[in-house]
């Protein structure tokens, strides 16, 4: 399957060092990009394109990648009681899901064997089911006293590739949590660790000295999960190398502490976004827009450059082959606009003023999945398909 993309106003590569691309066209091949560039034709390569999809000047935005949630099975949460709440999150550009923890799944074993088990169920229950054809990469256990490197060896061989935020469970000081990150490291998890304050009955309080002698990959939600670090103690976690996580389901003003504080260092390409979420603050469709227009208009960050922290640097993190507009990456696209009413007029520019862009048309693997979004306000300008299959703008 061939999809072009014409007509593009801007196309935003979700690469921190090279936001912007000089291009206005798109050319999809088998769910992969094959070629960005200028004025790219239908028969441009062998075999011609077998869907147009004219952009109508919008922008094009690497499919959003939350780095944060928390799912249990399918597209349901009992955290919430809310159905379908990945589906509603892919009308806010989310393509991609990154669980934390299956930490809301009732009656979740905490024993070894139960907690290894639901691990590997997760992670090969979503990579058989895309919910709404989100990617969900899920299995991500919560670390418990009593682990050996053995069972991090098992759970690798089972497919799981991440660990839960470390801190919901028993495992709390650095001392206990670090031979388990070595080991999850050394069968090639991502790690990411609690910090601030307790988020759900159980969980305790984590300070800069937990993560910093444990040394995870990811310093999980730095401006509170809701309530955060010390000031001080967040600017400690990014004095370092670790990828720094800011979410919606924390403390705003935390979130511009952490961000400047990275662009001091020159260290944005660290900062990673997601939602936290399902939580006791909601489930929100749009938190990761939000996240952006946050940075954005009051953090001092490029808007294409808060939006690759919603993208590139994500993928980047957890080896992803998504997250970036390039050729050989997977076509997972959101057609992004001004929405009606802003004083801008494109969506970097409603970012930079602090307005969520109206998603137009959102693709995964190539595939367009959605037209116009229902939670978004709606896009100034509809990007639509003109030839071959494919929905009408404002489509399902």
């Amino acid at each position: 399957m061939r999809t072009l993309i014409t007509n593009v106003g801007a196309i935003v590569t979700g690469d921190v060092d090279a936001p912007i691309a000089d291009a206005d066209s798109i050319l999809i091949e088998d769910g992969r990009i094959a070629a960005i560039g200028r004025g790219l034709t239908p028969d441009a390569g062998a075999g011609g394109a077998a869907q147009l999809i004219d952009a109508k000047g919008t922008t094009a935005f690497p499919g959003l990648i939350d780095s944060h949630a928390h799912p249990v099975f399918g597209d349901f949460t009992p955290r919430q009681q809310t159905s379908n709440f990945i589906e509603s999150g892919l009308h806010g550009g989310v393509t991609t899901v990154i669980s934390a923890g299956e930490v809301h799944l009732p009656g979740r074993p905490k024993d070894i064997v139960g907690l290894k088990a639901l691990a590997i169920v997760a992670a090969k229950a979503y990579g058989n089911f895309r919910p709404a054809g989100v990617k969900v990469r899920a299995g991500a256990p919560i670390l418990e006293l009593g682990l050996e490197e053995h069972d991090f060896a098992e759970m690798a061989a089972g497919g799981v590739t991440l660990v839960g935020e470390i801190g919901l469970g028993s495992v709390k000081t650095g001392a206990q949590a670090a031979p388990m990150v070595a080991w999850a490291k050394q069968y090639g998890m991502t790690v990411t660790f609690h910090t601030g304050g307790p988020s759900i009955a159980g969980s305790n309080p984590i300070a800069a000295d937990a993560v910093l002698e444990a040394r995870p990959h990811i310093v999980g939600h730095v401006n509170g999960g809701t309530t955060p670090m010390s000031d001080a103690d967040i600017e400690r976690v990014i004095d370092t190398d670790m990828a720094i996580e800011i979410v919606h389901c924390g403390n705003g003003r935390a979130a511009l502490v952490a961000v400047r504080r990275a662009a001091e260092l020159n260290a944005l390409g660290r900062v990673i976004i997601g939602n936290d979420a399902p939580s006791g603050t909601g489930v929100i469709a749009l938190g990761i827009l939000r996240v952006v227009a946050h940075l954005a208009s009051l953090g001092g960050v490029a808007p294409e450059v808060a939006v690759a922290m919603a993208t590139g640097n994500t993928a980047r993190v957890h080896g992803l082959d998504v997250g970036v507009l390039a050729p050989g990456r997977a076509a997972d696209i959101v057609l992004v606009d001004a929405p009606v009413g802003s004083q801008a007029t494109t969506a970097l520019d409603a970012l930079a003023l602090g307005d969520l862009p109206g998603v137009s048309m959102v693709l995964i693997d190539g595939a367009v999945m959605i037209g116009r979004s229902r939670n978004t306000p709606p896009a100034a300008r509809a990007a639509e398909v003109v030839g071959g299959a494919g929905p009408a703008a404002g489509g399902h």
